[in-house]
């Protein structure tokens, strides 16, 4: 490991429950703050989560202004459920409608720019559970203390559900087959970060306006290879939250999950003039289950499309600000 990025990894890496939700609170020095859960079918866990983030870091501290909810075309009942718990729900769909809507997470998170209005923005994901509103402080503590801050990623164990047990690790399955060979070979001031592709991270809005946002499941390690290019690894932390436990996805699924990841950073790669590609990759992926004595073809679109810096959207820079 690169001796910067283990100074880097020494200074800038803290321990989410070190902490104090009051303490910050009373450094928001007139920042507003604002907590964005990115939804679609999670009607089992996001009560929950918005439930004890209001409970106990709105009401209880001022430490976070409003939580919001981006549902993504959810049919059972989360816009519901997270409406009922106190958050405000914005549909994806609905927002900036004149630019269409791509589907992925990426788009609930790019729209949600537009949606709020914090100076900094706390991404939590909608399927945790056993949450813990700590996770939030956590990321808020670098932010509020440390004006040199920019942006920083949550650091966990996952979990991994088997069918009989829960292994204590082995979560992270795409991160350790594909996101951190590619980071460390191509980005290797990245090789720190011990969860690239976690979902959980916050960041200040102004740094959010200048990036672009790439559709789907590439969303994260996109953003954490234009945030290094653009602010530098020293504008960048990571908070240990200790423990995240969240549905598992089958093979299938995270084929598919490592697929928008590989396309997202061969983009980056050109992008950041690190590499030229003599023609476009392909954009979906050709899976195989088994049907009696055959096997049946899956073919899924996993092409990934970005979204520009939201600071160059006009309709965005017209939107009418909050006194």
């Amino acid at each position: 490991m690169d001796g910067r990025v283990e100074e880097w990894l020494a200074e800038r890496t803290s321990d989410g429950g070190s902490w104090d939700r009051q303490q910050l609170a009373g450094r928001k020095a007139g920042l507003r703050v604002d907590v964005v859960l990115p939804a679609r079918n999670e009607v089992d866990t996001v009560g929950a989560i918005v439930t004890a983030i209001r409970r106990e870091l709105v009401e209880a501290v001022a430490l976070v202004d409003e939580v919001i909810v981006v549902d993504s075309g959810s049919v059972d009942g989360t816009a519901a459920a997270a409406a009922a718990a106190g958050a405000r729900v914005v549909t994806q769909s609905a927002v900036l409608p004149s630019l269409g809507d791509v589907p992925g997470k990426g788009e609930a998170l790019w729209k949600a720019l537009f949606a709020t209005h914090g100076d900094v923005l706390v991404f939590v994901d909608a399927d945790l559970r056993e949450f813990d509103a700590q996770f939030v402080v956590g990321l808020l503590g670098p932010l509020l203390t440390d004006p040199t801050v920019s942006f920083v990623k949550a650091v966990y164990d996952r979990p991994l559900s088997m069918t009989d047990r829960v292994l204590p690790a082995g979560g992270g399955r795409v991160t350790e087959l594909v996101a951190r060979p590619l980071l460390n070979v191509h980005w290797p001031m990245l090789a720190g970060f011990v969860q690239p592709l976690a979902g959980e991270y916050a960041a200040r809005r102004d740094l959010l306006e200048r990036v672009p946002f790439a559709s789907g499941y590439g969303v994260e390690v996109g953003l954490l290879i234009d945030v290094v290019e653009l602010a530098g690894l020293s504008a960048m932390a990571q908070v240990d939250l200790g423990r995240r436990v969240h549905r598992n996805q089958d093979d299938a699924a995270l084929g598919r999950m490592a697929a928008q990841v590989l396309l997202t950073v061969l983009d980056r790669l050109q992008t950041h003039d690190r590499a030229v590609f003599t023609g476009p990759p392909a954009g979906t992926i050709t899976q195989f289950q088994r049907i009696g004595a055959t096997y049946e073809t899956q073919v899924s679109d996993v092409s990934v499309r970005d979204r520009p810096p939201m600071g160059t959207v006009a309709e965005y820079l017209r939107r009418p600000v909050p006194l």
